[in-house]
């Protein structure tokens, strides 16, 4: 063992496409002013709203909803393991 330090390097945009093959989900706290950002067709939200997006492991958004227990359902209910951010 060493006491030599980690240098760690911050993954690039290809990385994260092929992060977790497919089969990875986060599940992250935005706000309802952010939701139009993620989904253009989306209709207009009350101000205020605090919401929960699933994105795919490359970033890509599948769902907003309410609560973040409905968002880990839809990914378990597509086999997707999700992760939190913050």
């Amino acid at each position: 063992m060493t006491n030599d330090p980690v240098t760690r390097q911050p993954l690039s945009p290809q990385a994260f496409a092929v992060l977790g093959g497919g089969k990875v989900a986060y599940v992250k706290p935005i706000r309802s002013e952010d939701v139009h950002d993620l989904y253009p067709e989306a209709p207009a939200l009350q101000p205020g709203l605090r919401l929960f997006a699933l994105h795919a492991a490359d970033g890509t958004p599948i769902l907003v909803t309410d609560s973040r227990e409905a968002a880990v359902a839809n990914a378990w209910s597509h086999e997707l393991e999700t992760v939190s951010v913050h």
